[in-house]
């Protein structure tokens, strides 16, 4: 699915906090569209050693969910759209566990 910046449909488009926004919404949780903001939802995780699968991980302007085995699926450039990568592709600032 593509990237669209400021989107937050899982069809037709999401930037990288829509995306976790409408996920966990699928699920009955309400979470901001900000990635800044999802720095500080749920319970802080030690780090990325300690994520789970559903685990909301946290980088400078940036949010994905982990999905297990190291890696992340984001809304990530408008290029790749919504795709799985690495979890330590760039520094993580935050991992936050929601359930």
């Amino acid at each position: 699915n593509p990237y669209v910046y400021g989107g937050t449909s899982l069809t037709n488009g999401a930037d990288c906090s829509g995306f976790v926004m409408s996920v966990y919404n699928n699920f009955g949780v309400s979470l901001p569209h900000s990635s800044a903001a999802d720095r500080s939802v749920g319970s802080s995780v030690d780090g990325l050693a300690n994520a789970q699968p559903g685990d909301i991980v946290c980088y400078s302007g940036h949010v994905g969910i982990y999905v297990g085995d190291g890696k992340i699926v984001h809304a990530s450039t408008s290029k790749t759209g919504i795709i799985i990568s690495n979890a330590n592709y760039r520094s993580v600032l935050s991992v936050r566990r929601i359930f």
